[in-house]
């Protein structure tokens, strides 16, 4: 037979009221009260209704996830990180994806919003002004982008940047060309920022490329115009964009990085199985989810969180090599 909340009051020694608000809201019992109630919770086995939880704290213990690509490599470690610390402190997610459509954005949290206690918003394509109509009325935690009053969890881009350009230059490379991303994507913005000023401190010339899409598709759209530059080498928004570049240039007989240095950004897991293997700004992701959920948990319980900022550092691998005679 399985155990009741009876069974753990009295094998605590506490009453079954003392046993809900210790499950429910921790904070509110003493320690050591706390302590005895989830030991003896553990050795019966038992664990308490979420919907009758529920009741009790007016919260569901579930956690909003939106994001803008399932598809692309860099979420899913993301995601993964996510719910490993969730189910951590029991809460479940809900994941949506807005296939990278601003619009979808904001009626999804809307449309989620009373399932959920509150909300991991994954580079988000909306407005500022859109998404801070939802201040005092939800928690929300802004991963990869920072909009007031939300706290944020990002990824230090232009220590990447000045990592990527200080490995360029090393290697003799002065013209640089960039790939962006998508206009709305902040997280474009800030590399882009670093990237100025990356080239600026080293005297390098920097090639905008444009925008394309965050796939590889766009990185494919935009590798003629790159080769046809008088850059030397190439630094992408993102991975996909760099594999993208990679293979157009091989479809061109284009060398790399004989004829041209590539870099990308994320270090996602195809980036190391292609040939050449790219060399690439590594992204905390795992460390990005567990502390946007961390956050999420303070605003929560009413704590303040503050905005962190992850470390990035740069993997080099084959895409990218010294200047040569051939390509001065």
């Amino acid at each position: 037979m399985a155990a009741t909340i009876k069974d753990v009051a009295r094998l605590a020694g506490v009453s079954q009221s003392s046993v809900c608000r210790a499950l429910a809201r921790p904070d509110q019992v003493r320690p050591d009260t706390r302590e005895r109630v989830e030991r003896a919770a553990r050795d019966l086995g038992y664990y308490p209704n979420r919907a009758a939880r529920g009741l009790i704290t007016g919260r569901t213990a579930n956690i909003g996830v939106v994001l803008p690509d399932l598809a692309n490599p860099f979420f899913p470690s993301v995601v993964k990180a996510i719910q490993t610390q969730a189910r951590r402190f029991d809460y479940a997610v809900f994941l949506s994806d807005t296939d990278e459509d601003p619009a979808i954005e904001v009626p999804l949290i809307r449309a989620l919003a009373k399932q959920v206690d509150g909300f991991l918003l994954c580079s988000p394509r909306s407005g500022e002004e859109e998404l801070r109509a939802f201040a005092g009325q939800i928690p929300i935690v802004v991963l990869n982008r920072r909009i007031t009053p939300f706290p944020s969890v990002t990824a230090d881009s232009a220590d990447g940047m000045r990592q990527a350009i200080g490995h360029l230059h090393a290697l003799g490379h002065r013209r640089v060309a960039y790939v962006a991303g998508p206009r709305a994507s902040w997280s474009n913005r800030d590399r882009l920022r670093g990237l100025r000023s990356a080239t600026g401190a080293y005297d390098m010339e920097l090639i905008e490329a444009g925008n394309v899409a965050p796939t590889v598709d766009g990185g494919a759209a935009v590798a003629d115009t790159v080769a046809a530059s008088p850059a030397t080498a190439v630094i992408a928004y993102n991975d996909l964009v760099a594999l993208g570049l990679l293979n157009r240039f091989r479809a061109r007989g284009i060398a790399v990085p004989g004829r041209i240095s590539v870099v990308g950004f994320d270090d996602i897991l195809l980036a190391g199985l292609v040939s050449p293997a790219l060399t690439t700004v590594a992204i905390a992701k795992e460390q990005i989810g567990r502390t946007g959920v961390e956050l999420l948990l303070d605003l929560l319980a009413d704590r303040d969180p503050v905005n962190r900022r992850t470390p990035t550092q740069l993997i080099v691998r084959d895409s990218t090599g010294p200047l040569t005679d051939q390509i001065r």
